[in-house]
């Protein structure tokens, strides 16, 4: 039985967008699943066109790059001391999707269900950057909300999902999988 999800998925694909060959091996640890899970996800791929592979190594075809380039995802390397349950963490901006969370609660589950420890989601809504509902990070964490908004390119009516977890690839899978869930 393969024990993958949307966002092992998602993850393999991103991992590969920067153009370099990489092995299945290498590949299936960085984004924490089995070997033979990873064979099926490169399988699938290699039949959408979206990989190559070679005994060199995998890389992403240009069908693949503008598949990728589709999704209004950006994952995002992030750590907020306090503000995310986890020793680590992984963001993920989510595109114009700011007034599809309500609560964050919906975030949270998504990632607890994956297997984290949850995720902490951030809306910039109206000018300003809150943690629904109603947690003003711009009035409570001013330094925060500057960095998020200088370093991590966040614009109105965005979504920062940040996944949390005992290993990174537990915090990359929440924060994905959040981010898929709202679409």
């Amino acid at each position: 039985m393969f024990r993958f999800n949307d966002a092992n998925v998602y993850w393999t694909m991103y991992l590969l967008s920067d153009g370099k060959r990489i092995g299945r091996k290498r590949l299936a640890d960085e984004v924490g699943i089995g070997e033979g899970s990873m064979r099926r996800i490169l399988d699938t791929l290699q039949e959408w066109g979206y990989i190559s592979i070679k005994q060199t190594g995998i890389i992403i075809t240009k069908a693949g790059q503008t598949f990728l380039e589709q999704i209004p995802i950006q994952p995002v390397d992030i750590y907020l001391e306090g503000s995310v349950i986890g020793s680590q963490q992984q963001g993920v901006i989510v595109k114009g999707v700011a007034d599809k969370i309500n609560n964050g609660m919906e975030q949270r589950d998504a990632g607890i269900k994956v297997g984290a420890e949850g995720c902490t989601t951030i809306v910039y809504r109206d000018g300003k950057l809150f943690i629904p509902p109603d947690w003003n990070l711009d009035t409570e964490r001013p330094e925060t909300a500057k960095k998020i908004r200088e370093e991590y390119g966040m614009k109105e009516d965005d979504a920062l999902i940040i996944g949390g977890g005992t290993t990174k690839q537990s915090a990359i899978i929440a924060a994905v999988s959040a981010a898929l869930d709202l679409f």
